[in-house]
């Protein structure tokens, strides 16, 4: 029943990960920019979801019920003043010109975020050594290859075999480290197991 749900939420992330890419791209006078941005942020939410149902018996937590509790609270409600925060200030940044102004529009997102890491700080602190140990080597997987992406990515980029502006390259890049440190804190996990 676990993993039917988290293959159904898996295939509708995938689904809306298509539809963020194609519709906009295929109708485009018809679907506006925020909705294709809409529905990326609905597949990575539903990946997460999948990612997270799909765990076992023995997952990747070794946490008390009530440190998974509060964990998931604090995150949930950074995350989600997170998203409301980001369509905010992409709104707000088209109606504004003044330069000092937009920068500020433009930073709104980020107490959100740090209010995520702290939630995951205080997990993490909270945890036991087990646990911990297991973040600390999904953590360490993730950033090596993050780094390790963005460095051949700025080899080919001075080399002019690809060309990705920097502002994708860099809003990208705290998004990519929490993705490939799920997977990474899958796989560690299961040698604890």
């Amino acid at each position: 029943m676990k993993r039917s749900a988290s293959w159904l939420l898996l295939a509708l992330a995938v689904l809306s990960g298509l539809a963020a890419a194609i519709l906009p791209r295929a109708l485009p006078g018809l679907i506006p920019g925020w909705l294709g941005s809409a529905l990326f942020v609905l597949a990575l939410v539903l990946a997460f979801s999948s990612l997270m149902r799909w765990q076992l018996p023995d997952s990747c937590d070794s946490a008390s019920p009530g440190l998974r509790r509060r964990y998931t609270r604090e995150l949930m409600l950074a995350m989600g003043a997170y998203v409301l925060i980001l369509f905010a200030s992409v709104w707000l940044l088209r109606h504004i010109e003044a330069p000092a102004l937009r920068a500020l529009v433009a930073l709104l997102p980020v107490p959100p975020i740090a209010l995520a890491l702290r939630a995951i700080v205080r997990f993490i602190r909270d945890s036991d050594e087990m646990q911990q140990r297991i973040e600390l080597e999904a953590v360490c997987i993730a950033t090596g290859f993050v780094s390790l992406l963005y460095l051949a990515g700025g080899f080919l980029q001075t080399a002019k075999v690809i060309d990705v502006p920097a502002a994708a390259a860099l809003i990208w890049l705290f998004p990519l480290v929490c993705l490939t440190y799920g997977l990474a804190k899958a796989v560690v996990s299961r040698r604890y197991r």
